[in-house]
């Protein structure tokens, strides 16, 4: 699964699970068993990923389906074309090469200002903000710094624009944006682009600017500081700026 491009994982093991449910119908089998089967298949087919939400997201990709067709069938055949809009709307087809929206859990930055002190109105950047969790959060731990969110989608960047007034929004790409002016940057994307994460902070962070990654460490370089939280969430602070670090 790991050799495909997300979301074609989980469409394909969606379609798996589905199959197996026609199949099963097919072979004369009642609806509650061939139910439960076809969802084992999925929350089986869950496991091959590493990440947690992708995990969720695969598991309850044949239950939720199910439950909406059997709760839809007077539905016009074009109300289904709705949510696909919405979410291409929402995440445009490049934003799933870095990390579709995942909100930044309340209190995951509580501790922040002790781990990465910052003097007052230094400039914080949430690099692909989504709705703006993730800076109502930074907001929290830093009510004195200027914090600024990017974001891809257009929708989640006027969505965040509205929730965090406080803060200056740009709908841009958080790759081309120049990271030097800020203090801090904090991530909460997927492993597969840690590395060009890190690669991007160490070109362009000072030496005495953070970064923050909430869940996903950096391969191969020694964090700042690490800090678990609950819920199986983790903090890795890292200084890719300074003369020791070094680009994997």
């Amino acid at each position: 699964m790991h050799l495909l491009r997300w979301p074609l994982p989980a469409l394909l093991s969606w379609a798996a699970a589905w199959a197996s449910f026609t199949g099963l119908m097919a072979a004369g089998l009642t609806i509650g068993p061939a139910m439960s089967a076809s969802a084992l298949l999925g929350a089986g087919l869950a496991l091959l990923h590493q990440a947690r939400w992708r995990r969720l997201i695969v598991a309850l990709g044949f239950p939720l389906s199910m439950l909406v067709v059997l709760r839809s069938a007077a539905l016009p055949a074009w109300t289904w074309l709705l949510p696909l809009a919405l979410l291409a709307l929402a995440y445009p087809r490049r934003t799933w090469s870095d990390a579709p929206w995942f909100p930044t859990p309340q209190g995951a930055l509580t501790a922040l200002r002790k781990l990465a002190p910052l003097p007052a109105n230094s400039a914080i950047l949430d690099a692909g903000c989504g709705l703006g969790h993730g800076l109502r959060e930074l907001h929290r731990a830093y009510p004195e710094a200027r914090i600024e969110g990017i974001e891809w989608s257009g929708l989640l960047a006027s969505l965040a624009a509205l929730r965090c007034r406080w803060a200056k929004i740009h709908r841009g790409d958080m790759w081309a944006q120049d990271w030097a002016p800020f203090a801090l940057v904090y991530v909460f994307q997927r492993p597969e682009t840690m590395g060009r994460v890190w690669s991007k902070a160490c070109r362009e962070l000072p030496p005495t600017a953070y970064l923050v990654s909430l869940d996903f460490e950096i391969s191969g370089q020694a964090p700042l500081a690490t800090l678990a939280l609950g819920r199986g969430h983790s903090l890795w602070v890292y200084r890719p700026g300074s003369p020791s670090s070094e680009s994997p």
